[in-house]
């Protein structure tokens, strides 16, 4: 499928964004709609990414459990969308789920957008980036307090800025 066509479908589900009860959803994505980012054709997210952030980002793939070097990042700072910088999660919201991929409690509210996901059978919620609508992970409730979530991340859809 056109990958142009797979974003659209994505923004069409994008107003139902506010049934979904999470935070950091509401209607998020309408206020990046105008993102320079939202007009990057395919071939322009494969010059700017590697390949394998390509597939992540832009295909809703699912990189290797423990193969990221941001599941040990421990230093104060920021997790931003690898894709265009937004930034999404805050270091201190970081934990140790022991699934191997960066795992958060709290998102930056606003930076993500949520859809259901039904590839493996059962409904996932997904989230994306809200500006570029970067394929990022998994949110789950099975997360430590003070919000019972987890934000399972790819770490391929990240980049670590140190504060």
């Amino acid at each position: 499928m056109d990958t142009h066509v797979e974003r659209r479908a994505f923004l069409l589900g994008a107003s139902l964004i506010a049934l979904s009860g999470l935070p950091g959803s509401g209607l998020a994505a309408d206020k990046y709609a105008s993102s320079p980012f939202r007009k990057l054709g395919d071939a322009q997210w494969k010059q700017r990414l590697s390949p394998a952030a390509y597939r992540v980002l832009r295909h809703e793939d699912t990189e290797r459990p423990g193969s990221s070097p941001l599941n040990g990042e421990k230093r104060k700072g920021t997790f931003a969308c690898a894709g265009c910088g937004l930034a999404l999660f805050r270091s201190e919201w970081k934990f140790e789920s022991g699934t191997g991929w960066p795992s958060f409690f709290r998102v930056i509210p606003g930076a993500v957008a949520t859809k259901t996901d039904y590839k493996i059978g059962v409904p996932r919620k997904e989230y994306h980036c809200a500006q570029c609508l970067g394929h990022q992970g998994h949110v789950f409730d099975d997360g430590p307090k003070p919000t019972g979530l987890r934000y399972c991340n790819n770490g391929l859809a990240l980049r670590f800025i140190p504060a």
